[in-house]
């Protein structure tokens, strides 16, 4: 594989780079909105009302989630873009269409959920305090509707997904590259 011509790349893995690159892109502008969100929300429970350790405590989920999205939705998918890419350059075999299947149809999504699921812890936080809440272990308790079993099964879920389909992907493309 000489030069760096898509003609090159066999047509999965064109279509693998593409929706990696624009999985990338999106989640770069939602890294962008989540910070500002995060940002003007925050200004909303003044430390006067709240006190430094609460409100420390009410804004920290919300805080993470801006570099769980750049780190999940935008580094992630371009090192993974990134790996296929040099695999290739170092004589590695085509990673199959079910492992690309996997990275797409698996990581992608858990990403994207994993980020909308602390998105919505951190607005739950925050807005609990901002309405007067001080005991945040029992807004802790209350996310999800108090439901335990809803949180454990979805957040198992979701890092499940995630975790399986990363490793799957990363297997593949392990054993694709040559022994020599």
């Amino acid at each position: 594989m000489s030069g760096t011509s898509t003609a090159e790349l066999p047509a999965g893995y064109r279509a693998a780079l593409r929706a990696l690159l624009r999985f990338s892109i999106v989640m770069a502008v939602v890294g962008l909105l989540t910070g500002i969100s995060f940002q003007e929300s925050a200004r909303k429970l003044p430390f006067s009302a709240a006190g430094a350790g609460l409100h420390l405590e009410a804004v920290i989920n919300l805080a993470l989630v801006h570099g769980h999205v750049f780190t999940m939705g935008v580094l992630m998918p371009l090192a993974l873009a990134g790996a296929l890419l040099m695999a290739r350059r170092a004589g590695g075999r085509e990673v199959g269409p079910r492992a690309l299947r996997w990275l797409l149809w698996g990581y992608l999504p858990a990403a994207a959920a994993t980020s909308a699921l602390q998105l919505v812890k951190g607005y739950h936080f925050l807005l609990a305090a901002r309405h007067g809440a001080t005991d945040l272990a029992q807004v802790d308790a209350a996310f999800l509707g108090g439901q335990p079993v809803i949180r454990f099964v979805l957040y198992g879920a979701v890092h499940g997904v995630l975790g399986v389909c990363l490793v799957v992907f990363l297997v593949a493309l392990w054993r694709s590259l040559p022994r020599d």
